[in-house]
């Protein structure tokens, strides 16, 4: 699009996570006025660490904000993967850019307020739960909970796993259980008992559980994420110490005694869900990127990256088709193979016979709620 059509382009984004923060720095270094409505009062990003891939890093070169994101992480080398009580099973280098780009560790709380950070005054707009969203075809109009509404150019869905925008224009269907929980909790390196003494990512697995140590050593701490086999699918199930303790039975002695000593009201403690793939994420004016496109599973660590992709993606299509509609079509055509196969490959975690393993005789209704 010509630059005088893009300074001219009035985007609306509904949320404020990594999809929507990304997309607001992208689409606002082509020049357009960019607005970013958040439902939440205040930022709090929970959860832990995660990975960085050289393909977001170098999205972060090109805007210009790799020097925030770079001094709230560490770069990686290798992820590896072990038994339950630590023999080795496998050791993977990172895929990288070169020397200068390497794979990075962080926190997702400073994650996003590194991204947050980079926005102009003023393009944040917090305690805005989105309602509705009225497609003209020329725009689209968001309305609020609290009667305001907002006219836009370009409305950007990035609301999340449970999209307003999705469901009120492109799919109905909701999320999808995977028949596990995700407990996290970030811990001092002391508290990691001698198991973190460098930057890489370790994954533990065993008997329908999967232990991550992943270091944060510029804060530190270590992310400690265990995902485990459960069939109750409440969205924010109540889980016990003793239940943690059960799920990590047979690990390394050094890994039951991290679970032991968890601060349980520190414990992010969530039931795992993502969706089906959907057919379409966009109309002539409003588009979906990040979870709310294309929600999946933690398994291979490709959510938030995938985010950052599409708001490059959405950019370059902007930049480079001669209007709105032209530029969405391709935006999709570019990135939704990709994230249908990651969402694929991503619900990929258990064998049916290590769900029987842990369950036993629940095997079939476990395994349904990944078809």
């Amino acid at each position: 699009m010509h630059s005088s059509d893009l300074k001219n382009l009035k985007v609306a984004i509904v949320g404020a996570g990594y999809g929507g923060a990304a997309a607001a720095k992208a689409l606002g270094l082509l020049g357009a006025r960019v607005d970013v409505y958040e439902q939440a009062n205040r930022i709090r990003e929970v959860g832990a660490g995660i990975g960085l891939r050289p393909a977001t890093i170098n999205r972060f070169r090109q805007w210009g904000i790799f020097d925030a994101i770079d001094r709230v992480s560490s770069p990686s080398e290798y992820f590896e993967i072990l038994t339950a009580t630590g023999e080795p099973i496998t050791k993977e280098t990172w895929p990288a850019d070169g020397d200068q780009t390497r794979t990075h560790l962080i926190h997702r709380g400073d994650f996003i307020d590194a991204l947050l950070g980079v926005l102009p005054e003023g393009v944040l707009h917090l305690g805005h739960r989105l309602r509705a969203v009225e497609d003209r075809g020329d725009g689209a109009t968001l309305v609020f909970a609290d009667g305001r509404t907002v006219d836009a150019d370009l409305v950007v869905g990035a609301d999340g796993i449970k999209s307003v925008v999705r469901q009120r224009l492109f799919s109905d269907k909701g999320p999808v259980f995977s028949g596990e929980h995700a407990y996290r909790a970030v811990i001092s390196l002391d508290d990691a008992h001698g198991m973190v003494a460098d930057d890489n990512l370790r994954m533990y697995i065993g008997r329908g559980t999967k232990v991550y140590l992943l270091p944060l050593r510029h804060r530190n701490q270590v992310s400690f994420d265990i995902t485990a086999l459960c069939p109750d699918g409440t969205w924010t199930p109540s889980v016990t110490k003793d239940d943690l303790l059960r799920t990590v039975r047979g690990f390394d002695e050094r890994l039951v005694r991290i679970t032991r000593g968890l601060d349980m009201d520190t414990v992010n403690i969530r039931a795992v869900y993502d969706i089906d793939p959907i057919d379409t994420w966009h109309s002539d004016s409003v588009v979906l990127v990040g979870d709310a496109a294309h929600s999946m599973l933690h398994h291979q660590g490709q959510g938030a990256n995938s985010a950052i992709e599409d708001a490059g993606a959405l950019a370059d299509a902007l930049r480079d088709a001669a209007s709105v509609t032209e530029a969405l079509a391709r935006y999709q055509a570019t990135r939704k193979p990709v994230t249908d196969t990651l969402q694929a490959v991503s619900r990929q975690g258990w064998t049916e016979d290590e769900i029987d393993e842990v369950f036993p005789g629940q095997r079939p209704a476990a395994a349904a709620v990944k078809e």
